[in-house]
């Protein structure tokens, strides 16, 4: 009996896979359809209801990575209106102390015997990491250097 069952399986799966199917008649071809085309609508619905998962997962991690971009464009910005600030510092405590020559900025670095050079401070990139980062992505992590190299050119 577990024999005869074995051959029925068999023949019904290789007639699932288009295969000895000589043997049926119209009526069971139909029927045979039906099955293979319900089979195929449940396929068909879990692989859409995967892609849908799929999709609402990379929208909500696009949405946190859109937030962090802002949060960080936020930190860019704040980091240059300091840099404003502290130019705006230095070039005040520059005319304030004209008469001294030799004045000293807050990070212990004297501007020199000439007052005429010009304080120029630049974002620098952080080291080369690893991972690329995409074209047109803020680098952050960039840290203010007084250029002394301007300084030593003109003193």
């Amino acid at each position: 009996m577990l024999r005869q069952q074995l051959q029925n399986l068999q023949e019904s799966h290789r007639q699932m896979m288009g295969e000895e199917l000589s043997s049926m008649n119209v009526k069971e071809l139909q029927s045979l359809e039906n099955k293979l085309e319900i089979s195929l609508r449940g396929v068909r619905m879990k692989k859409d209801q995967l892609l849908m998962d799929e999709i609402q997962e990379l929208n909500r991690k696009g949405n946190i990575i859109h937030q962090e971009n802002v949060e960080l464009y936020k930190k860019v910005n704040l980091i240059r209106q300091e840099n404003i600030l502290f130019r705006k510092k230095v070039y005040e405590a520059r005319d304030e102390n004209g008469a001294n020559r030799n004045s000293v900025l807050t990070n212990g670095l004297g501007i020199g015997e000439d007052l005429q050079v010009p304080v120029n401070l630049q974002l620098s990139q952080p080291q080369q990491q690893n991972y690329e980062t995409p074209a047109g992505a803020t680098k952050l992590g960039q840290n203010l250097h007084y250029r002394k190299d301007v300084l030593r050119s003109h003193g």
